[in-house]
């Protein structure tokens, strides 16, 4: 696999810490013993936040050459005047141009994964963004349906997949279905096989109610929807169990009993990922013909500029795109492809 394509970072919004952690990654690239990477964005963004050694590059082939003694940046369009932690409309257009020509490097192998930069949902509302999140924007780029593309996001001891996202809590039990619920499960298990080498990957669901319901005391979508999607799941020979009260699955011996935790609403998976992996937590896309990886976190204009973003998540995302990246390669060759 020593030919594999180098990764390709869409910085995101070029007033946010993206380019600063994207900096910090290559700086500590044989520390961390990352594979060679390029940044797509404005080159300027770099140069505001970082005195380091940096490169334009005009082709991803040129990384391997660069990579050693400086970052090498696939410069966009410049987005105006760059001034960190002070978003706007030319820096938001900046973000969207990065994405898109990231993904297209993706898909077309010159990339070998793609890690996509935190950026502002509300810049880019501004400038005629329709998707929820880049994921979905990715998923309609690479032709797979928001609804086939799974947001997985994962830690060193835990791994959790929101059933539903980015929806009003209220909205959540409106929103719950047998059908969804399977279908997310499904990516969910092939994804950990693909991508992770996880070769019947358990997966532990959790309730949407206190107590997992209580028998239908307290609810009863446990009993309508998940129990249900549980038994399908298994008829099909996936490892799923549940549902469970979530205050007792994500202590330690817990997480040992499971490879994901597939929870109903964003917050009772992200609480407990961001609580144990804050500065290392990752975003992976499942169900795309590409791997795609982002950190776990926004664009932190309150410190943007400033030399305080850890880059550990950047690095953890890095880490994670490579690593995927070299299983599914490994796949098609097996598979000779």
């Amino acid at each position: 696999m020593k030919n594999l394509a180098p990764l390709a970072i869409a910085m995101g919004d070029p007033a946010g810490i993206g380019p600063e952690i994207t900096a910090k990654a290559w700086a500590a690239r044989e520390q961390q013993a990352l594979a060679p990477f390029f940044a797509v964005g404005d080159v300027r963004a770099v140069e505001a936040v970082w005195h380091g050694p940096v490169t334009r590059i005009n082709d991803p082939r040129e990384t391997a050459t660069v990579f050693p003694d400086a970052l090498p940046v696939l410069s966009v369009a410049d987005s105006g005047e760059i001034l960190p932690g002070r978003p706007d409309t030319e820096g938001a257009r900046c973000a969207l141009q990065a994405l898109e020509l990231a993904v297209g490097l993706t898909r077309s192998e010159a990339a070998s994964a793609l890690v996509t930069g935190p950026v502002s949902k509300a810049q880019l509302y501004g400038i005629g963004f329709t998707h929820p999140g880049q994921t979905e924007f990715v998923a309609e780029r690479c032709g797979v349906s928001a609804e086939n593309a799974v947001m997985m996001l994962a830690g060193p001891t835990l791994r959790v997949v929101p059933i539903t996202v980015h929806v009003p809590l209220a909205q959540v039990p409106s929103l719950i279905s047998i059908d969804l619920i399977v279908a997310k499960a499904r990516v969910t298990a092939r994804g950990l096989h693909r991508n992770f080498g996880i070769e019947k990957p358990r997966l532990a669901f959790a309730g949407l109610n206190p107590h997992a319901g209580e028998g239908g005391a307290l609810g009863r979508e446990e009993i309508d929807y998940l129990e249900p999607a549980i038994d399908l799941l298994r008829a099909e020979g996936i490892d799923a169990v549940g549902p469970f009260a979530a205050d007792t699955m994500f202590h330690a011996r817990a997480r040992a009993g499971y490879d994901v935790a597939l929870c109903l609403y964003h917050d009772q998976g992200l609480v407990p990922l961001k609580t144990l992996h804050f500065d290392d937590g990752v975003n992976m896309t499942l169900g795309l013909p590409i791997v795609r990886t982002s950190p776990d976190h926004g664009t932190a204009f309150g410190i943007a500029g400033k030399d305080e973003a850890n880059p550990g998540a950047m690095i953890a995302a890095l880490r994670m795109a490579h690593s995927a990246a070299l299983r599914r390669a490994e796949l098609a060759a097996s598979a000779g492809l």
